[in-house]
């Protein structure tokens, strides 16, 4: 069977890349710009093209068809809408990746399930997710354009840590500041409930849909089984890192106000800061194998070794660093004054 995939080199497709790379059911290619051409396996095939300029798309895939078209880095309607005009006549499976970030905020009930209502009014992000699925799913009820929406939660990979307040580069600054013995920001009391699942885990399930007729016209959500805390999750790095974790916990609504320029109104109130706990039973189904094998204190050791061997994931953020020291700072002088 054949298979593309726009991007394939990114946190939750480069796990599925390797994985097909092994599997001699499955040959695969890429399209995209080619800047991480050296994490490709030799034997994939690599198309170093920009999906938006849809004439040299067109040319570079002339004559081929595909079993499965899979879209990783489609945000916008106009972007889809692309996919739709150049692979609705080449494959036979179309998968988007949409976002679990989706679903309503608040539900109204903590258990996720592939029916729970689309509605974010919070992130602008999600709801072009939403606006996405949309398009798409009318495609399939009208034309029977073979789609299947994959709706991730918190995926992540060997080059970064799963944080809920981190600056514009990433984790780094807060694992330097728990390395440097100095207070992290968790939002809220660190009790909300959240899904965290490694990259390798995540493409169990992906690859379980290719070429599965049963995914056609369907919705999946794709998460670990584990479920903890953000006070847990917090511990559990400062164990991995084998410090001691001193923390300030402060109201989503207060970091929003305080923090507009880091957007924690959508990845705090239209996200992380509401308990989920997601029912996988549907993709399960499909995919029986799909389980956590790569538990948080297992996958924080492996991204740790590679972090601080890799000097390109340890960018320093010091305005962020220095928003951290305010944000504690007047909490504590707050403290005091009251």
């Amino acid at each position: 069977m054949r298979a593309l995939f726009i991007g394939g080199t990114g946190t939750i497709s480069s796990a599925i890349t390797r994985r097909l790379a092994k599997d001699s059911s499955w040959e695969l290619w890429l399209i995209n710009r080619g800047n991480r051409a050296d994490t490709v396996p030799e034997n994939v095939h690599q198309i170093v093209c920009d999906i938006n300029d849809e004439e040299a798309v067109k040319k570079a895939l002339k004559g081929m068809t595909f079993d499965v078209v899979g879209e990783f880095i489609g945000f916008t309607v106009d972007q889809v809408e692309r996919d739709y005009r150049l692979f609705k006549d080449i494959t036979k499976q179309y998968i988007y990746i949409s976002s679990a970030s989706a679903y309503n905020k608040p539900s109204a009930n903590y258990i996720i399930t592939e029916g729970t209502t689309l509605a974010n009014p919070y992130w602008e992000y999600s709801r072009n997710k939403i606006s996405c699925e949309q398009f798409l799913m009318e495609k399939y009820r009208e034309e029977a354009f073979p789609v299947t929406i994959v709706r991730p939660s918190h995926t992540y990979d060997e080059r970064s840590i799963p944080l809920g307040v981190h600056g514009k580069n990433g984790s780094w600054q807060v694992i330097k500041r728990m390395m440097d013995g100095k207070p992290v920001i968790i939002h809220g009391d660190g009790e909300s409930l959240w899904h965290l699942t490694f990259n390798e885990d995540f493409a169990v399930g992906y690859t379980a849909l290719m070429g599965n007729r049963h995914a056609i016209g369907e919705a999946f959500q794709i998460t670990g089984d584990e479920v903890l805390t953000w006070n847990q999750i917090y511990q559990t790095i400062a164990d991995a890192l084998g410090v001691e974790l001193k923390t300030v916990h402060v109201s989503s609504e207060f970091l929003t106000a305080v923090g507009p320029e880091y957007d924690f109104e959508g990845s705090l109130t239209g996200d992380k800061a509401v308990s989920v706990v997601f029912d996988n039973s549907k993709l399960k189904k499909l995919a029986p194998d799909m389980k956590t094998t790569v538990p948080l204190h297992k996958g924080v050791r492996i991204a740790l070794e590679y972090i601080l061997n890799h000097e390109e994931c340890r960018a320093e953020d010091l305005e962020f660093d220095r928003w951290c020291d305010k944000v504690i700072e007047t909490l504590e002088a707050a403290k005091k004054t009251f």
